[in-house]
Parts: structure tokens; C-alpha cells; sequence
């Protein structure tokens, strides 16, 4: 188990290694100070989805005054789903013990708080098999992709309401990303990167993750949950001074 310095913990989430590949320079000021961000997520995550986009937000407002080297990490909240989905009132009965009325206000929330956050969530209706996602992400970590794959199959799920568990899902994303699908079809095809993406989700179990999206700023300064641009403005604006 790790012990972080917590700069903030939070209840609002839904529920790699730190050397990663997935890594995306934002921001190039002279002579200012650079963090490392790792950002712990699963796919299917409606709070990841949130998260991203408050973390991106701030870092835009920072861009003065940082530079983020920004390392996307792998974690699956469900391994064990069929790649066909499980409609989400079944996935909630079963995994929560969550009701149809229940579930109904948490979509709701989770709507709101993404409108808030300026993305435009649709109702889940299935909770899908992201370990795929996670291998193509690993991939286009090679080209620096990564974020723009991510952002695509975020939006392919949350936004349009897909099962980025199916061939023809992923390789769109892929294509909105600017990546090569033949490549990525033949990688679908075989068990490239399956071990890479294990040992990931297994390092940040072993560092004490059970939630996502986990925030981890310089690999000492932990935020759980998807926050909004002001919480994640505030943590890095104080890592950066520490």
C-alpha cells in the first residue's frame, strides 16, 4: 500500500505503472515548472469521462505558469464483462444493489455534472468490456495518441452510447484519433500489449487504487473522483509551489 500525501479526497467517483508510455506533453512555457500527471481510469467510467475534462480545463488555465506531462493509466472496474455488455439496470441490481429509480437519479447526476463540466452525456444504457480499449490505448501511447484515442472512445461511450467492446466501435475511435486502422485491426486480432495492460491495473491495485479516476500528481499527491476544473487547478497550482 502506498502512502500518499492526500492533497484531496473525495467521494464522487463511480465507484500502468508510473514509468507508463501513455504520455502527453501540455503546455510549453520557458523556465516554469513541470509536473507529472498520472491519470488512472477505465473507459466506461461516466466520473473518468468528468474528470478528464475538469483536468484538461485547468491545465488550460495553468498554461502560463506549468507544464504537464501528462501519463494516461489503465484500470478495469469490471474485467469480467462479456464483450457483448450488460444492460446497465442489471449491472446496477446486481453489482450495487441499486433499483430502477435509484439508478435513474445517479444518471441524472451524472448528466448534470458533466453538462457542468461541458460534455453532453447520454443515458447508459450497457456496462461494456474495456480491456481492448486499454490495448489500443497502450498502442497509440507510441505515436502520442493516447489522449486523442482516449477522448474518442470516451465520447463513442458516454456521449453516443456504443459498446466500445465491439471491433467496428473501436476502429472508428481509432480513425477520430488519426491512427492507422489496418494496424489497429491487426492488433484487435492478436494479444498484443494484454500483459501490459494487466500489470498496470495491477500496479495501482497494489498501490492502494480500488476507484477511478485517480489523479497523481509528482507520484505523491493523490485526487480520487472526477472533480471540476477548480479542485484540479487548486491541487496543481499548490503541488507546483511545494
Amino acid at each position: 500500500m502506498a502512502h500518499w500525501n492526500m492533497a484531496l479526497r473525495s467521494d464522487r467517483h463511480s465507484g500502468g505503472r508510473l514509468g507508463g508510455r501513455r504520455q502527453t506533453m501540455i503546455g510549453s512555457p520557458v523556465g516554469v515548472r513541470t509536473l507529472r500527471i498520472d491519470f488512472v481510469s477505465d473507459l466506461t467510467c461516466p466520473w473518468c469521462a468528468i474528470g478528464l475534462r475538469g483536468l484538461e480545463q485547468a491545465i488550460a488555465r495553468l498554461a502560463a505558469e506549468l507544464t504537464v506531462e501528462l501519463h494516461l493509466q489503465a484500470f478495469e472496474l469490471n474485467p469480467g464483462i462479456a464483450a457483448a455488455g450488460e444492460p446497465i439496470a442489471d449491472y446496477a441490481a446486481r453489482k450495487y444493489g441499486v433499483g430502477a429509480a435509484e439508478l435513474a437519479q445517479r444518471q441524472a447526476l451524472i448528466r448534470q455534472r458533466g453538462a457542468e463540466a461541458g460534455l453532453a452525456l447520454a443515458p447508459r444504457t450497457i456496462v461494456c468490456n474495456t480491456f481492448d480499449g486499454h490495448r489500443l490505448l497502450h498502442w497509440a501511447a507510441s505515436s502520442g495518441r493516447a489522449l486523442a484515442l482516449k477522448k474518442a472512445l470516451l465520447a463513442a461511450y458516454h456521449e453516443r452510447g456504443e459498446n466500445i467492446a465491439r471491433p467496428e466501435v473501436l476502429l472508428a475511435a481509432v480513425a477520430e484519433a488519426g491512427l492507422a486502422a489496418d494496424t489497429a485491426r491487426e492488433l484487435l486480432a492478436s494479444g498484443r500489449y494484454a500483459d501490459e495492460v494487466r500489470a498496470s491495473v495491477r500496479h495501482w491495485q497494489l498501490l492502494g487504487i480500488a476507484s477511478v479516476p485517480a489523479v497523481i500528481i509528482d507520484k505523491r499527491h493523490l485526487i480520487t473522483g472526477g472533480q471540476p476544473a477548480e479542485v484540479y487547478e487548486l491541487a496543481l497550482q499548490q503541488a507546483a509551489e511545494a
